[in-house]
């Protein structure tokens, strides 16, 4: 059988000595290996297993049910979110509403480009929304995740350095394993028939598309919310709010 990861993560209710170890004794009869493990916030903890034999999770999990001081919270197959979790000791904050929002401040860059690099792991067409203000860091953090991944990235739009709006590009960077770099706002306001054309090349190309401003993006194309699998934000301060009339204003301009 194949060697395949599971999370699992308990609640702690009684901080025992030894509770570890005694949870490390059971996975080791079972011959599961503990890949990685963290505490994840207070009294929560998280872990990556390993194993072959899908049975021997089934039978800890019961085995584990029986334990007083903890309770099991999750044990499945691990989502993005679980590694996450489990590598930086925290939770990413998710929209309760929308599950395919999740939410940073700057003060946590370091995670939010993990979370990137791990979705431009994955091969397969994701297509990526980031909010948030100008200079919040948006773009750094889209190359810092390209850089965690081992790809290359290619700007189709931007305003990192100068505005940018490309109307062909080289065979080398229409390259599906890049991730490709959209300005929602340059894309689609302040461009031409020419980029317009280049766009739907790149969007309709099986690779990952990160496009900033998504919101402005949708509004001004002929792309949908459903044409995105992950929205992410990114805040200066967890209550600021992303307005798009300081730095558009008078969309009529363009």
């Amino acid at each position: 059988m194949e060697t395949k990861q599971w999370y699992m993560e308990y609640k702690i209710h009684k901080n025992r000595p030894g509770l570890l170890g005694d949870i490390a004794s059971l996975m080791g009869m079972l011959d599961i290996n503990i890949v990685t493990i963290n505490g994840v916030e207070d009294r929560t903890r998280g872990m990556l297993l390993q194993t072959n034999d899908d049975e021997k999770i089934e039978i800890m999990g019961k085995m584990l049910k029986k334990v007083d001081n903890i309770t099991v919270n999750a044990l499945r197959a691990p989502k993005l979110v679980d590694i996450l979790a489990v590598r930086h000791g925290r939770y990413i904050e998710r929209d309760s509403d929308d599950r395919k929002t999740f939410r940073f401040t700057r003060d946590e860059l370091g995670l939010l480009v993990d979370f990137l690099g791990e979705i431009f792991k994955r091969d397969g067409n994701h297509v990526v929304g980031l909010r948030g203000m100008p200079r919040v860091g948006k773009t750094e953090s889209i190359i810092a995740g390209s850089v965690c991944a081992k790809k290359r990235w290619t700007f189709v739009s931007s305003t990192l350095l100068r505005q940018t709006v490309r109307s062909q590009m080289s065979e080398d960077e229409m390259n599906p394993n890049n991730i490709f770099i959209i300005d929602g706002i340059v894309s689609t306001i302040r461009s031409n028939e020419k980029h317009h054309g280049l766009l739907q090349e790149v969007m309709s190309l099986p690779s990952t598309k990160v496009i900033e401003h998504p919101d402005i993006f949708i509004r001004e194309s002929e792309y949908t919310y459903d044409h995105f699998d992950y929205i992410v934000e990114l805040r200066n301060t967890p209550d600021e709010e992303i307005t798009y009339e300081t730095f558009t204003s008078g969309f009529d301009e363009y």
